[in-house]
């Protein structure tokens, strides 16, 4: 059992307060992201959790104990650094045997675990090279299994793939993801990339200026965003955003911009006519249309950006530049005249004041 409670946490260094009264539950064996840009808090409360920072206020407990006051290594906890912090010295076995034989572990007890994790992180045949022998993948793996070799109750990550090029990212998040799945380990994943948020968590815990803006699933956070902050952090491309204010009629209806929209009643039941708006507008929940579709947007490509399998295209809608997600983006060219559109039920609307979603759905 290695569920975590952050009960009324309080950070603050000396009169600046960084967190105030967050509180976090995280069950057993959920897979959680802390994602949010940098200075939000994320990689402290990491901290604070693996008991590398002092708590100024409230309290941790890890499986129902309280680890407040603990230090690291009375935790169960493990963490995996952005930076490697191998030792150069020694050979692979060594670096990932280290804490389990300075902790007095005698070698019957280690060889097997050791076979294990380098099994399972594909590292049998790098044990007996030194770490200026590895690429920095097979570096970042080897601090993995010292960190694994030690059977903790609760993995801590803490952005450990930033000093990886794209590719290698790529390949040691889907690593990471199914270690998680054999093992089952609470884990906690701290990141600045959404995109590595949404393809390995169970749940992501949004954070902005210490505090938690949302938390829930990766399909929940990027289709019910619960503010404007959250649906622009969440997605690429970005979403679009446009001032509108709700017209009388018999459907609800949204103008601005030089735009009218038709929104969707049932995740909207307390507009009225008259209140102010901001409409946000995935641009791949939208696609090229026939003039007179319902929800059409009529303008001019700006650029097209190759996206592979598809495309972003930026255009001119009244002035304003809205982009939209297409395959067929090898058609269009800068300048040319394009209709696209997207459902009622795709439109999200946002206070303009507190910036808080206004869907009731």
């Amino acid at each position: 059992m290695a569920n975590i409670t952050c009960t009324d946490i309080v950070k603050a260094y000396g009169a600046h307060p960084v967190i105030e009264g967050l509180q976090l539950d995280i069950p057993d064996h959920e897979f959680v992201v802390f994602l949010g840009p940098s200075g939000c808090g994320k990689s402290t409360m990491l901290r604070m959790i693996a008991g590398l920072e002092e708590v100024t206020g409230g309290r941790i407990a890890i499986g129902g104990t309280d680890v407040t006051d603990l230090p690291p290594g009375e935790r169960g906890v493990a963490m995996v650094f952005q930076s490697y912090a191998l030792y150069p010295h020694m050979s692979v076995r060594d670096n990932i045997t280290f804490g389990l034989r300075r902790q007095g572990a005698s070698r019957a007890e280690i060889e097997p675990r050791l076979t294990q994790v380098a099994e399972l992180l594909g590292l049998e045949k790098f044990l007996d090279r030194r770490p200026r022998n590895l690429s920095g993948g097979q570096q970042q793996r080897v601090a993995m299994a010292r960190a694994m070799i030690k059977t903790p109750q609760v993995f801590l990550f803490d952005e450990p793939l930033s000093n990886l090029d794209a590719k290698l990212r790529e390949k040691l998040r889907t690593e990471i993801r199914k270690i998680h799945m054999q093992l089952k380990t609470t884990t906690i994943f701290v990141t600045h990339d959404q995109l590595e948020a949404m393809t390995i968590a169970d749940r992501i815990v949004l954070m902005r200026d210490g505090k938690i803006e949302q938390m829930g699933s990766p399909d929940e956070i990027f289709e019910r965003p619960a503010s404007r902050f959250v649906a622009d952090f969440i997605g690429t491309p970005a979403m679009n955003f446009v001032h509108a204010e709700i017209v009388a009629g018999d459907r609800l209806t949204a103008h601005g911009g030089g735009m009218t929209l038709h929104l969707s009643p049932q995740a909207f039941t307390t507009l009225k006519p008259g209140q102010r708006v901001e409409l946000g507008l995935r641009p791949a929940r939208m696609d090229l249309c026939e003039p007179g579709a319902e929800n059409a947007l009529s303008g001019k490509v700006v650029l097209v950006e190759n996206m592979g399998a598809e495309g972003q295209v930026i255009t001119e809608v009244a002035g304003q530049e809205i982009s939209f997600v297409t395959q067929a983006f090898r058609s269009l060219s800068p300048g040319d005249s394009v209709c696209f559109a997207i459902s009622p039920d795709h439109i999200h609307a946002f206070d303009p004041e507190t910036g808080d979603s206004l869907r009731q759905e």
